[in-house]
């Protein structure tokens, strides 16, 4: 981890002058990426061990690649795992965009992410609809409840929790509320293209402007194709231009975006998701839920349901890239 002044080196986050409070800048790798938050303090103060503590309460309860782990226990059919906080909060935003876009995201389609090739575990060599609907008996969020106990209660041992479309986001806000309780208002938090802000940029005395990549966007030359601004809200983007898997006997290629109705690994029309809310952890959960919804059903979605705003890369029928946003995100573009 490193605590440097802040000089000017992340696309799109912009600093120009050293001030008081001081902007500084701390970076590291968590959760399989890497992160960069930038505050501003009247003077620098040793975060590392804060920082490191929150990621590692994180990784401990909800992260499937640590074996000793809550949900890595649970996985295995340990019934007396008494979950914590985080757990249930991570569960508790599940539910409820689980019930928001009527079974599109749903944290136990962890079988399927295996099976495909997505997981922690070796693919199935072959999924045809025998292997399918046996599969999608171990999936269903209605399956699944967390007693009064803190004991977590499956319907079928084999069901497998996968979090990862919620917990990274989840994350960042704890990491949030960390840097709040140090008495840091002002910050972004970018952890693997996803990004938190509180207060404005004071080098600027302006909102945090960030950017929306483009679909074809390359991790080691990456373009944008939008900029916002975003003042105490959160942004993570979900899209399928990266992740995929090429079966390397029949030449299919499998999404990452999964259909948790169907346990389909189909490519909907929508190529790209990128949602603001209130909290990283939702809009975390609904840029995911909105790649398996498609376009007609996003923005259904996205009509009845307040406090989040899209902008949807998607194909028309004649193939051709198009984008979907809603009006509240129309108003946080830069011009």
């Amino acid at each position: 981890m490193k605590i440097l002044y802040f000089i000017p080196v992340l696309a799109l986050f912009f600093s120009c002058k050293e001030e008081t409070p001081q902007a500084f800048v701390l970076q590291g790798d968590a959760f399989g990426t890497t992160y960069s938050i930038q505050y501003y303090a009247p003077e620098i103060f040793d975060a590392e061990k804060g920082i490191d503590s929150v990621l590692h309460a994180v990784n401990r309860s909800v992260s499937t690649y640590m074996p000793n782990s809550d949900i890595s226990k649970i996985n295995r059919g340990d019934t007396t795992v008494v979950v914590d906080a985080i757990f249930k909060e991570v569960f508790r935003i599940s539910e409820a965009v689980h019930k928001n876009s009527h079974g599109y995201f749903d944290p136990t389609i962890g079988v399927l992410r295996n099976a495909y090739g997505f997981g922690d575990t070796k693919p199935v060599e072959e999924i045809d609809a025998h292997v399918l609907d046996s599969l999608m008996r171990y999936v269903g969020f209605n399956k699944v409840t967390i007693l009064s106990s803190g004991r977590v209660m499956k319907e079928h041992p084999e069901i497998y929790f996968d979090f990862n479309a919620v917990a990274k986001g989840y994350g960042i806000d704890c990491l949030g509320r960390y840097l709040e309780a140090q008495g840091i208002t002002n910050y972004l938090i970018e952890l693997g293209g996803e990004i938190l802000t509180r207060g404005k940029n004071l080098s600027r005395e302006k909102p945090w402007i960030v950017g929306i990549e483009t679909v074809d966007s390359q991790l080691e030359n990456r373009n944008y194709q939008a900029t916002i601004t975003l003042k105490d809200m959160a942004m993570a983007s979900s899209g399928n231009y990266r992740k995929y898997r090429i079966d390397s006997i029949t030449g299919k290629k499998y999404v990452h975006t999964l259909n948790p109705l169907t346990g389909s690994a189909e490519q909907s029309d929508v190529t790209s998701a990128t949602v603001v809310a209130n909290s990283c952890g939702e809009a975390d959960a609904y840029a995911t839920a909105l790649m398996a919804l498609g376009l007609n059903r996003s923005k259904e979605l996205l009509e009845v349901t307040s406090g989040i705003s899209a902008y949807l890369t998607y194909n028309d029928s004649l193939g051709n890239a198009r984008v979907f946003m809603t009006e509240d995100f129309e108003k946080l573009l830069v011009d």
